[in-house]
């Protein structure tokens, strides 16, 4: 039997856990494993394109436990009724190949996601920042807005989003929850102030929702929407005079801001950051650049974590997934009855 988390289960997971204690905990996991970076067999995600989105696999393992992600990316779906993003995951045992959890992850993906940025953010943006500016509203900015607050105490925010439908869920979201939030008439108003920038838009393009005019001495900036190839937020004279960190290079330099600069430019890879092996905000003045794409050891922490705090829950479902014969050499043996009706008619 293989536990499953549905979406249902997920929901009072989360309601039971908190969304900021939930987003924080799993923070804690992703910077365990990034500080035994070493110890894992790592690849860049294989992806599928096509001219209105991708779907892609997200593998990874240690010498004891392996995980993958199924997820896609579709900017096109909201004006169908459907996710921008959605995905599942399986966590399975190395020593015999048995998956022991699966579950939804169109919302651990988020929780994930923003738990990464936060963690980054503790390395490399400013001391003592309180504001943050949003470039972007969708689906992602609530979780960021809640791990920046719960890891950064960050609690002002400036946002932008060229829908203002996305502008108005997320203040209808956001505000309740005791943010001070600032609605500005364009992205170089959002970031007047603002000591980290988010930049979460969903197009598939070649964009610069950023100019090098916007970005100031001193400011982080989480880079976030850009996570396929052919996708930037970015003007590339920003990274230019910044301090560029990411996850896995070799997957970044596809798919991350960086594609647009040389495949030897400089970058820091973060979890030499974290493991103290180099340094990452060295001055007030310095401008830093996570470019995050996303990496399968996030969402490896994010189920290794989930599988032991569902423990003793009623979030989950035992699921009979894994064919078991009496024999394990005689598989047939489940489908013989099936076989015997075939053969009399």
């Amino acid at each position: 039997m293989v536990r499953f988390v549905d979406v249902p289960g997920m929901q009072r997971w989360v309601g039971l856990t908190g969304l900021e204690s939930a987003i924080t905990a799993i923070a804690g996991a992703i910077e365990e494993d990034f500080l035994r970076w070493p110890e894992f067999d790592k690849s860049a995600r294989v992806a599928n394109h096509s001219d209105v989105g991708v779907i892609e696999l997200m593998p990874i393992s240690d010498a004891t436990t392996y995980a993958f992600k199924f997820v896609n990316g579709h900017p096109g779906n909201p004006a169908r009724g459907l996710q921008t993003v959605t995905a599942f995951g399986v966590l399975a045992d190395v020593a015999s190949g048995y998956p022991i959890l699966w579950t939804e992850m169109t919302i651990l993906t988020a929780l994930r996601t923003a738990a990464t940025s936060a963690m980054a953010a503790r390395a490399l943006a400013p001391a003592g920042a309180t504001t943050m500016a949003m470039i972007g509203t969708g689906s992602q900015s609530e979780f960021q807005a809640l791990a920046f607050r719960a890891m950064l105490g960050i609690d002002r925010l400036r946002i932008w989003d060229t829908d203002p439908a996305a502008m108005d869920a997320f203040e209808r979201n956001i505000r309740p929850l005791g943010f001070d939030v600032v609605r500005a008439e364009s992205a170089a108003e959002a970031v007047r102030g603002a000591e980290i920038i988010t930049t979460c838009t969903a197009d598939k393009a070649y964009a610069t929702i950023l100019t090098d005019d916007m970005v100031g001495a001193g400011v982080h900036v989480n880079a976030i929407g850009g996570d396929c190839p052919g996708k930037t937020e970015l003007d590339p004279r920003i990274l230019h005079r910044s301090d560029i960190f990411v996850e896995y290079p070799p997957q970044t330099r596809v798919e991350g801001e960086i594609q647009q600069l040389d495949a030897d430019h400089p970058v820091t890879e973060l979890w030499r950051v974290l493991r103290g092996e180099v340094a990452g905000r060295t001055s007030a003045e310095q401008v830093t650049v996570f470019d995050s794409v996303g990496f399968a050891l996030e969402d490896f922490s994010a189920l290794r974590y989930l599988a032991g705090a569902i423990e003793g829950t009623d979030v989950y479902q035992d699921v009979d997934l894994i064919a078991d014969p009496a024999d394990p050499k005689d598989l047939f043996a489940l489908v013989a009855d099936a076989a015997s009706v075939s053969a009399r008619a």
